[in-house]
């Protein structure tokens, strides 16, 4: 059997890294999408939890975790219910 090449091992060893970078940048944005949502369902502080879940789902799309066109149709998406829920209000 042939030998990996030192290239091939640093590319292994830099995939994991990514994957355990993304991982958590995909993560961090769904908990504060989920946060977002909870908080606007309850009506309590939804501005504050929509602007967290905005940021992070910003992060996560620099960073390559998401696409930036998935961030931003989940910006809106959250952006819409907040203000329905406002105006229910």
């Amino acid at each position: 059997m042939a030998k990996k090449k030192r290239s091939a091992l640093k590319r292994i060893r830099q995939n994991v890294r990514r994957a355990a970078i993304k991982t958590l940048g995909r993560s961090s944005a769904r908990t504060a999408v989920r946060t977002a949502r909870v908080a606007i369902a309850k009506g309590e502080q939804a501005a504050d939890a929509v602007s967290a879940a905005a940021s992070a789902l910003d992060k996560a799309a620099k960073r390559g975790a998401i696409h930036k066109n998935a961030a931003s149709r989940r910006r809106g998406r959250i952006a819409k219910a907040a203000a329905k829920a406002t105006k229910k209000a």
